[in-house]
């Protein structure tokens, strides 16, 4: 019973860090892995792929800047926590579309991927900062 509750505690404190890894790992996973060949279904909606990848950094913001904030590791003002994430994922989102380009034989490096990418991202971090500076809204640690 104590190992469980001390189990629980470490989750609280960590489940947001726990959930953005998990997350990127799905991301890195899903943008790299072929699935030519497979039985899944094919969708032909226009530019549903855009729509794919600014949810997948849209969220990853989120959870990142969630994951700071829970955690109080870093003791950052939350500009400086948006300002980073905002780089990092823009940054991984370019890696990502050249090692697609450059690695990968049936899935391809797209500049419109990235900027997908590059967007949601950028929407997460405002997201955010609406949510921070809402009156009764999210608890910035400093």
């Amino acid at each position: 019973m104590r190992e469980t509750t001390k189990n629980l505690l470490v989750l609280k404190k960590h489940g947001f860090t726990l959930l953005f890894l998990g997350w990127m790992v799905f991301v890195t996973w899903s943008s790299l892995v072929s699935l030519s060949g497979t039985d899944l279904p094919d969708f032909d909606i226009p530019y549903f792929d855009k729509v794919v990848h600014f949810t997948f950094y849209f969220v990853a913001v989120i959870l990142g800047i969630l994951s700071l904030n829970q955690n109080g590791a870093f003791h950052w003002r939350f500009n400086k926590a948006a300002v980073f994430f905002l780089v990092t994922m823009v940054l991984f989102g370019i890696i990502i579309e050249i090692i697609q380009y450059k690695f990968t034989s049936d899935r391809m490096g797209d500049p419109f991927d990235a900027l997908a990418n590059s967007f949601g991202a950028l929407c997460g971090v405002l997201v955010m900062k609406f949510a921070v500076q809402k009156k009764k809204g999210l608890k910035w640690r400093q």
